[in-house]
């Protein structure tokens, strides 16, 4: 099937590293350019210039903060000049494993909190809210929010306050630009191979649905096919990418 990505522009956060960087390399398979933004300088322009060379396609570098408003708006309006456009926002810019590893609220601290949402979901915000004028202006747009199976369970009180947010934002976002051409989707990944997962971690994930740890590039093939005009059927949910959860009627 044909996804119809030829030569759409693409700005993907979080994606020098993880599951951001295995989203940008499939898009860039489809046929898209893309900006991938990080705050880490060297890690970013090293992934562009691998990503760049293995496609030969453009792959934008943009060093941002996505908790810092301004940073994102600077970021934005940079890969709309860089590229001629913007037709999808991927935002997976995130805490990795996030700031805290609290399993009861007593052992919260308040600093942990803020940061992962500040990044994590009013950082989704702020960069929807740069580029949603362009989208809107176009008439045609995609946003796909990067969250996580956290949000399901409890145990992790802030891991599953983040996640909740992603969704409650998309929803948002969607509602109100849906009409306009822009549709608007969350993913929930549950444990994914990424460049940072050892035996252990695969291990523990076998209790998924499928038997075995859900690959980064398989959360991408969802991603792609959700960034494409062939997905404009779904709109304001929220899709679990984890390989299934056992036991669970979710509906």
């Amino acid at each position: 099937m044909d996804l119809e990505l030829e030569g759409k522009r693409a700005l993907v956060t979080g994606g020098s590293r993880g599951i951001g960087k295995i989203i940008a390399e499939v898009l860039l398979a489809e046929g898209v350019d893309v900006a991938i933004l990080a705050r880490g300088r060297e890690a970013l322009e090293a992934t562009a210039s691998s990503l760049s060379r293995t496609y030969g396609r453009t792959v934008l570098p943009l060093v941002a903060d996505t908790s810092d408003k301004a940073q994102v708006d600077a970021a934005v309006k940079k890969a709309i000049e860089s590229l001629g456009g913007v037709d999808i926002l991927v935002n997976s810019a995130a805490v990795p494993g996030g700031s805290s590893s609290a399993t009861s609220f007593i052992e919260i601290e308040d600093e942990h909190v803020l940061l992962d949402v500040n990044v994590k979901v009013v950082g989704y915000l702020r960069t929807a809210r740069a580029l949603a004028p362009h989208l809107i202006a176009k008439g045609w747009g995609r946003i796909i929010n990067i969250g996580g199976l956290a949000a399901y369970n409890t145990g992790r009180p802030i891991a599953t306050l983040r996640n909740v947010g992603v969704s409650a934002l998309t929803k948002n976002l969607a509602d109100e630009l849906g009409p306009k051409g822009i549709n608007v989707v969350a993913l929930h990944p549950g444990a994914t191979r990424t460049e940072r997962t050892d035996a252990a971690s695969e291990q523990r994930a076998k209790g998924n649905g499928i038997g075995r740890i859900v690959d980064a590039k398989e959360v991408a093939y969802v991603v792609a096919f959700l960034a494409s005009p062939k997905s404009v059927a779904i709109n304001g949910d929220t899709i679990a990418t984890g390989g299934g959860t056992l036991g669970a009627i979710r509906y």
